[in-house]
């Protein structure tokens, strides 16, 4: 896989990636439907096809987290569909509600570009794998999983965060088969007070 450039993101673009993803689901509170999608203009920095999770927070603890493993579309566009899709359709939590929304806490992964990983064991996999740093995609047959890198924080081994990641995708921890395949990736992190993490 070619190693893609992206443009470095200004501070002024990082606000307004985190205004985008606020206004996205206050948006979808206000009128219950997905709103439709600003039209700019946007920085070139925004306009490049990149992929992003959104996760929200309440008190420290997760209420929802959406996103892309592969750019398929604008970076504004996919903060915008992320956001409400981490709001209001993530299948593990019920749609936010209004009353949680003044708590609720933001966060923007951009992902950088999938590096493969040539890996026969799971021993391998792991020699490879530099916590704190990378995010994890592993796939198999049609099943298609990730942990994003800030998921080092509650899983710091690496055994643990393999095996987690494994047990996500709904095989046993200790499954391997010399089919599966793995990419790591970087990712840049906003937090909704605009620091960059």
């Amino acid at each position: 896989m070619e190693h893609t450039r992206y443009m470095t993101l200004t501070e002024l673009d990082e606000l307004e990636l985190l205004a985008l993803a606020r206004d996205s689901i206050a948006a979808g509170l206000e009128h219950r439907t997905r709103a439709p999608l600003p039209q700019g203009p946007f920085s070139p920095a925004l306009s490049e096809h990149r992929s992003v999770f959104v996760t929200l927070r309440i008190d420290e603890e997760l209420r929802g987290c959406c996103g892309s493993i592969e750019p398929s579309r604008p970076l504004f566009e996919e903060v915008w569909c992320s956001a409400a899709a981490a709001a209001f359709g993530d299948p593990r939590f019920p749609p936010l509600g209004g009353v949680e929304w003044p708590r609720t806490h933001l966060h923007l992964s951009i992902l950088e570009p999938l590096q493969p990983l040539s890996a026969a064991s799971e021993q391998q996999l792991l020699d490879q794998l530099r916590p704190r740093i990378d995010g994890l995609v592993l796939e198999l047959g049609s099943a298609r999983v990730t942990f994003l890198p800030s998921v080092w924080e509650q899983l710091p081994d690496k055994i643990a965060f393999l095996r987690h990641l494994k047990a996500k995708a709904g095989w046993h921890p200790d499954f391997w088969s010399p089919q599966m395949k793995a990419w790591r990736y970087g990712a840049y992190g906003i937090g909704d007070e605009g620091m960059r993490e």
